[in-house]
């Protein structure tokens, strides 16, 4: 592993037919603990606007989710 490299990565894919939001919801990502400012999050989406209105059903969606964390250096093992 590389120094640029994250620590921790998460990957998820969600795919549905349709879908309707009854209201819009609030969504957010935090890294607490010992991650530093080159940690991410962000998704790709098809076919589903950001941000969603409520009572609109889209169709054929997809949402490609990802996290990478990266740790303190001085909280790193030494690998």
């Amino acid at each position: 592993m590389t120094e640029n490299e994250p620590d921790v990565t998460f990957t998820s894919t969600v795919r549905a037919d349709e879908i309707t939001f009854g209201e819009v919801p609030e969504t957010r990502v935090d890294f607490p603990g010992d991650t530093d400012d080159r940690s991410t999050s962000g998704s790709d989406r098809t076919n589903l606007p950001n941000p969603v209105r409520a009572h609109v059903t889209y169709h054929d969606i997809q949402v490609d989710y990802r996290i990478e964390a990266h740790l303190d250096q001085e909280d790193r093992p030494d690998l």
